[in-house]
């Protein structure tokens, strides 16, 4: 997945064009952060891609995480942002879909899904049709 680097100085416009063209095209982005000041403007790039990818039917969500990198040498604690389509489906169970087959009410088939990673590593928004 493509790693975006948002600093506190990143024009948040800029930078929800580019989380916009790599969502359009891959359906996620990460976002990685260190600092409030970067924090601040990536979350407010989210907003505005989610503006941009609207008319599309794209529905970001964000997922944030902790990860531990060195800069310059030095070890410090960065935030990544896991920005993705709320309903990006795996070419399989898009297929599903297709079939007729549905998510059971009691969210068994979306509590199933979410404990399965996909080959390539990258995450799915788990739900269920209620």
């Amino acid at each position: 997945m493509e790693i975006l680097k948002v600093s506190s100085r990143s024009n948040p416009n800029s930078v929800a064009g580019a989380m916009a063209g790599v969502v359009r095209q891959t359906g996620a982005v990460e976002v990685q952060v260190v600092g409030a000041g970067a924090l601040n403007q990536a979350v407010k790039a989210i907003a505005i891609a989610r503006g941009y990818l609207t008319p599309s039917n794209v529905d970001l969500v964000c997922i944030p995480t902790f990860a531990d990198i060195t800069i310059d040498g030095e070890s410090r604690t960065a935030i990544r942002l896991s920005v993705e389509d709320r309903t990006h489906r795996l070419p399989s169970e898009a297929k599903a879909s297709a079939d007729g087959e549905s998510a059971s009410t009691d969210g068994s088939t979306a509590a199933a899904g979410a404990a399965t990673g996909s080959a390539d590593g990258s995450r799915r928004v788990a739900h269920a049709t209620l």
